[in-house]
């Protein structure tokens, strides 16, 4: 469980490329599947800052579950939220498109940052499942329509109706 600071939970293939499966800060939990299961995690965690975190073994967790219908509850809930998201996820990739999907992670990024000190194009296509290529033709697309602008580095929504318009479209 996370008492401080920010993880990346990412998937890397063979030739290095990452995928951002979750960013979490305080008070989430990660390697829940390993500690369930008594097995290895399918993912990898990456400290995004410095980062304090409670280690609570698989034998604890598991006796807690056995004994507390109230903590075995919490924990399907938690699951269940996860495969939520990534079945959300799965949706993005499967049926929209990288500027939909672009639109939809800006508007997120707006209302409740995750990654300190600002995100890279690099980044973000680790996020989306794209190459920063992409990302970068999908930007421009965006400024040119006048959803957003860059301003010293940073981008600035200045049409965020627009920009909803966009990120929650039928797919593509």
């Amino acid at each position: 469980i996370i008492e401080t600071g920010q993880v990346k939970i990412a998937k890397f293939n063979a030739a290095g490329d990452e995928y951002i499966l979750h960013l979490l800060d305080a008070g989430n939990s990660f390697n829940d599947i390993a500690a369930l299961e008594n097995g290895y995690n399918p993912a990898h965690a990456i400290a995004l800052t410095e980062v304090a975190c409670w280690l609570i073994p698989t034998e604890t967790i598991q006796r807690l579950l056995a004994i507390s219908p109230s903590c075995s509850q919490a924990a399907i809930r938690m699951l269940t939220s996860r495969v939520r998201l990534l079945i959300q996820q799965l949706e993005d990739l499967a049926l929209y498109s990288v500027t939909t999907r672009l639109a939809r992670f800006l508007l997120q990024q707006a209302e409740t940052p995750l990654v300190a000190g600002g995100v890279s194009r690099v980044s973000i296509a680790a996020h989306l499942a794209t190459t920063p290529e992409t990302i970068s033709r999908s930007l421009r697309h965006l400024e040119a329509i006048g959803a957003i602008q860059f301003n010293r580095h940073q981008i600035e929504i200045v049409q965020p109706a627009m920009l909803r318009a966009l990120a929650y479209s039928h797919p593509t």
